[in-house]
């Protein structure tokens, strides 16, 4: 089974014979040529660090070589003792732990552009003709012209190669499946990829440089449009499915399938026990088959194990995953399941089914001592640190050495007039790494670091009053309290469909404390792309709205405007608001 998203199955990708040919392998105990491996990693899109964290990237060590490959569930760590492959194990990249030992290694590419000489040689060409002559100031034309990987090459995947396919044609003959909604997700994804080419296309006009940095290709080069979607699964057996029942006639399959009891009505009536009304209705299911109980912790599957065994049902099995489910039995699983489903030889109640809507929040993740080690290794020798009490210096490495007759390592930092400092290794707090490539070291026990912070202490007392004075002048300025109704906010929070982080659990406490504190509200949100600030401000808008209050959201280009107004009109549904967008292309009427 092939899960993939539908805007990745709109996005073409290298034909199959590229892939095929695209390959590394090496056996333990066997010659590896080390430079035929170097190019490998270049040439596939690897990108070269000084520790490995994250798919992609690989580092290098004298006879150590780390490859954290796409697909894998860590990094590998290569042993090379001269042209022979010693050894080779898989590692966690924060602990550094061996967590598999390896006889054979197969990478394949990072990236879906190649860098060989030949791909290389048809982007020039059709960038050309696409384009015009290229620059010298061009930095996409010129890295890829040395053969190095520029920041999004991936847009530009149809100049690399002769020809593109499908992910329908890498599995020919697999039935494909898709829900009721593909077809419109399909339109909106499509109108969206137009309209973001000719946002870029008017940009590009209106600042009268066609060498500009991001220069947009046609839609229909890297993506399948309503001809090429048809093209590409016509012939094939498709599944389409459907929500409700259809009527019966012989395109029509109806496996069994069905979304699971709600305990809805039993939560809101005080005169009858919840679980045992499921207590009932799993005896019930139980003649039938397997009954698995879907819970969103362990701290919830046990305590509802409890209250299931408190009801007189034999003791659950609990299951890590389905293969564990017999013909017989109740199972308590930790599967994060927002509806349960059943069919003529399963049931599957969630937790969400019994005990309704609940908020999910992320377990706070805690940072192991034993990780400081990681620090230490995003450090490379020659990089300029900070230190809390003696200013700038410049780290040269870990070193052990021996003190009072017990060794204990230390990280080297060198100061002006090659004083040196040995930091061990649990102080790795005190350090942080200097903004700048380039800076004047301190020196060692002098005064200059020290007078440094005392004048910078002074600018940010002086300030400090100034921004309390301002917020003082603000605390005594009124506003409305902006409250929404318990049960609506509940039900609101409910359909974000997404674990919220710690971070923007925080934020939106700190907005809603802010709307409900009857002053005007000062508040600067900020967060990388993806990090979750549309949902807090959703949040935002929702409680003003629904205290009475008309909010507007401002987005800096028309087609953000379009795009927000899309998400907000399909979270806001069902509640009493209205939603419109108004841009220079939609007017106030």
């Amino acid at each position: 089974i092939v899960l993939s998203t539908l805007n990745a199955a709109m996005q073409k990708i290298p034909a199959r014979e590229i892939v095929r040919g695209a390959s590394f392998r090496a056996q333990v105990g066997h010659r590896i040529d080390e430079k035929a491996l170097r190019e490998f990693l270049v040439r596939m899109g690897f990108t070269q660090a000084p520790t490995v964290l994250e798919p992609g990237d690989y580092a290098i060590r004298g006879g150590i070589i780390d490859i954290y490959a796409p697909g894998e569930m860590g990094p590998i760590r290569l042993d090379l003792f001269g042209d022979v492959l010693d050894g080779a194990r898989q590692f966690d990249p924060v602990s550094q732990r061996t967590t598999e030992k390896l006889d054979v290694i197969e990478l394949a590419p990072v990236s879906e552009v190649i860098l060989d000489d030949a791909a290389i040689t048809r982007f020039r060409q059709n960038y050309r003709i696409e384009f015009g002559a290229a620059r010298t100031d061009d930095p996409l034309y010129e890295a890829v012209s040395a053969g190095r990987k520029h920041q999004g090459i991936e847009h530009w995947l149809p100049f690399f190669h002769n020809r593109l396919e499908t992910v329908f044609d890498y599995i020919p003959n697999a039935t494909i499946s898709m829900d009721d909604q593909t077809t419109a997700a399909r339109v909106s994804r499509w109108e969206t990829i137009q309209d973001q080419y000719e946002t870029r296309k008017i940009a590009m006009a209106q600042k009268g440089r066609i060498d500009s940095v991001y220069k947009p290709i046609p839609p229909d080069l890297l993506y399948l449009d309503d001809v090429a979607w048809d093209r590409a699964v016509s012939g094939r057996r498709v599944l389409n499915f459907h929500p409700l029942p259809q009527a019966s006639g012989p395109s029509v399959i109806d496996a069994g399938g069905r979304i699971s009891r709600n305990f809805s009505p039993e939560r809101q009536q005080e005169n009858i026990s919840l679980f045992g009304s499921l207590a009932s209705h799993i005896k019930v299911k139980l003649e039938k088959g397997p009954v698995v109980i879907a819970s969103y912790s362990e701290g919830a599957r046990e305590r509802i194990s409890g209250l299931i065994e408190d009801e007189g049902l034999a003791e659950a099995i609990p299951i890590m995953n389905g293969t564990r489910i017999g013909k017989r039995g109740l199972y308590l699983a930790v599967w994060a399941l927002d509806h349960g489903f059943e069919t003529p030889d399963l049931t599957v109640i969630s937790e969400q089914d019994v005990l309704g809507d609940r908020l999910i929040r992320q377990t706070k993740k805690r940072r192991k001592a034993d990780n400081f080690l990681t620090e230490a290794q995003s450090l490379s020798p020659g990089d300029l640190v900070v230190h809390v009490d003696h200013g700038i210096g410049r780290y040269h490495g870990l070193e052990v050495i021996t003190a009072a007759g017990a060794a204990h390592e230390c990280l080297l930092i060198e100061y002006a007039e090659q004083a040196r400092l040995y930091l061990p290794v649990e102080n790795i707090e005190l350090l942080s790494r200097y903004g700048h490539e380039e800076g004047l070291l301190d020196k060692l026990g002098g005064g200059a670091w020290q007078a440094k912070k005392a004048k910078l202490k002074q600018r940010i007392r002086d300030m400090a009053e100034r921004l309390i004075r301002v917020a003082a002048e603000r605390e005594l300025r009124k506003a409305p309290i902006l409250n929404p109704p318990d049960s609506m906010w509940e039900s609101f929070c409910a359909r974000f469909p997404y674990q919220e982080t710690d971070d923007q659990l925080s934020a939106i406490e700190d907005v809603l404390n802010d709307l409900d504190a009857g002053r005007p509200m000062d508040r600067l949100i900020c967060g990388d792309v993806g990090f979750g600030k549309t949902e807090v401000a959703m949040r935002a808008a929702f409680a003003a709205a629904m205290s009475g209050k008309q909010v507007a959201v401002i987005a800096p280009t028309t087609l953000l405007a379009r795009q927000h107004a899309a998400s907000f009109k399909d979270r806001f549904r069902g509640f009493p608001l209205q939603v419109r967008q108004l841009s220079r292309f939609v007017g106030a009427k």
